[in-house]
C-alpha cells in the first residue's frame, strides 16, 4: 500500500491568536500616530496664538511709546464753557463710536486715556475673557513724519477759527509736500495749532492744497466756535504772529466680536478715520498703571483705573498690558487659552521725580 502524506500547516487556533497579537500592534501604531497628530496640532496652534499675541504688543507698544510726543505739557484743554459740549475719542466720520464711554475725561486730551472695563465694542460679551473685564486705552501723539511744522500757518480775515491758510515755509529746503499729498491730510485727522495766544485742536472737516476748514458739527466733536474758551476761535492771531500746526494721532485700540461666530480681534482706531484689525483671535485686553500719587509723594503700582480713583493720567510712569489669545477652535474641544505680558514707559509724558 502507498503511504500516505502528511503536510503541515497552522491550526484555526494559532490564526487567531495571531490576528489578535496583529491587531494589537496596529491599535498601538494607530494610538502612537494619533497622539503624534494631536502634538503637532497643540505646538502649531500655540505658535500661531503666540505670534498673534506678540504682533499685538508690538503694534500697541509702538504707539504707547510715543504717547504725548509733540503736546504741550500735561495735554491740550479742549473747548469749555459756555456753549462748550463733550468731545469725543474713537469715532469715526460716519458717527459710529467704537468704544462704550468715548468721551475726553474733563473736556482734555492726555497723552494716555486709560479705558478700564471700556475695551469691547457695542459692550459684546467674550465669555473666555476672565471676569469680563476688558480695557481700552487710547494714546495721543504728534505725527513727526508728515511736515506739518514746514507750513506757514494764518488765518484768514475776519476768522472765527474756521479755517487756516497754509503756504510752504520757505526755510525749509526742500519744499513740505502738498498737504493733498500721499500719507496727507484725511478727513477726521486732528490738528493742533500753537501760537503766542495758546493751543487747540481741530478736526479737518474739509481742505485744499492751501487750506483746512474746521467746521462745526466734526464727527468728534472737537470744532466748538461757539464755546466760550479753548477753541480754534480763542487762538485767532495777525498774519505777522507765527502759528504752527502739527497732526495728532489719538490712537484707540478696543476688541471687536465680529459677526458669524468669529473670535474677537484687536483694532487700532486713528483720529475720526475707520478702524482696522491688527491682530486675529485676542480675547481680552487689560492694562494697569504705575502712577505718581501727588497726595501722599509715592508710586500706586498696577492701578487698573487711575481716572476713577481721581489720579491724573499725566501722572502714569509705567503702562503693564497683558493680552490673551485664543487659538482657533477645531472639533469643538481643542482650542487653547494663552497670556502674554509686557511692561513699558510711556517716554514723553510728564515727568515726576517722586525721590525729590
Amino acid at each position: 500500500m502507498r503511504a500516505a502524506k502528511t503536510e503541515s500547516g497552522f491550526s484555526l487556533l494559532e490564526l487567531l491568536v495571531a490576528l489578535a497579537l496583529g491587531l494589537i500592534v496596529m491599535a498601538a501604531m494607530t494610538s502612537l500616530f494619533r497622539a503624534g497628530m494631536n502634538s503637532t496640532f497643540i505646538v502649531s496652534q500655540r505658535i500661531e496664538t503666540q505670534q498673534n499675541m506678540r504682533a499685538a504688543i508690538q503694534i500697541m507698544t509702538k504707539d504707547i511709546n510715543q504717547a504725548g510726543a509733540g503736546l504741550p505739557t500735561g495735554g491740550v484743554q479742549l473747548p469749555t464753557g459756555a456753549g462748550a459740549t463733550a468731545e469725543r475719542y474713537g469715532c469715526d466720520q460716519a458717527g459710529t463710536c467704537y468704544v462704550p464711554a468715548f468721551n475726553y475725561p474733563g473736556n482734555f486730551m492726555y497723552g494716555i486715556i486709560p479705558g478700564f472695563s471700556n475695551g469691547v465694542q457695542g459692550n459684546a460679551v467674550i465669555p473666555a475673557a476672565p471676569g469680563q473685564i476688558n480695557d481700552s486705552i487710547t494714546v495721543v501723539y504728534a505725527d513727526y513724519n508728515f511736515p506739518l511744522f514746514q507750513y506757514s500757518v494764518t488765518f484768514p480775515a475776519g476768522s472765527t477759527g474756521g479755517s487756516v491758510n497754509l503756504a510752504p515755509n520757505p526755510a525749509f529746503v526742500p519744499a513740505p509736500p502738498l498737504i493733498t499729498a500721499a500719507g496727507g491730510i484725511q478727513l477726521g485727522d486732528l490738528i493742533l495749532l500753537s501760537n503766542s495766544s495758546g493751543n487747540a485742536v481741530g478736526e479737518v472737516t474739509g481742505f485744499t492744497p492751501v487750506s483746512i476748514t474746521f467746521a462745526d458739527a466734526d464727527a468728534l466733536n472737537i470744532n466748538q466756535s461757539a464755546a466760550a474758551n479753548n477753541n480754534i476761535k480763542a487762538i485767532v492771531v495777525p498774519p505777522a504772529v507765527p502759528t504752527t500746526a502739527y497732526r495728532l494721532f489719538a490712537v484707540t485700540y478696543f476688541l471687536q466680536v465680529p459677526a458669524g461666530g468669529q473670535l474677537p480681534r484687536l483694532m487700532r482706531q486713528v483720529n475720526g478715520l475707520t478702524p482696522v484689525p491688527v491682530a486675529d483671535n485676542i480675547i481680552n485686553l487689560q492694562f494697569a498703571f504705575d502712577t505718581y500719587n501727588s497726595t501722599n509723594n509715592a508710586l500706586d503700582a498696577n492701578q487698573p483705573n487711575p481716572i476713577g480713583v481721581g489720579e491724573s493720567p499725566n501722572l502714569i510712569q509705567k503702562i503693564n498690558l497683558v493680552v490673551m489669545g485664543e487659538s482657533l477652535t477645531q472639533d469643538g474641544n481643542r482650542s487653547q487659552n494663552m497670556y502674554l505680558a509686557t511692561s513699558l514707559s510711556a517716554r514723553n509724558m510728564t515727568f515726576r521725580d517722586r525721590y525729590k
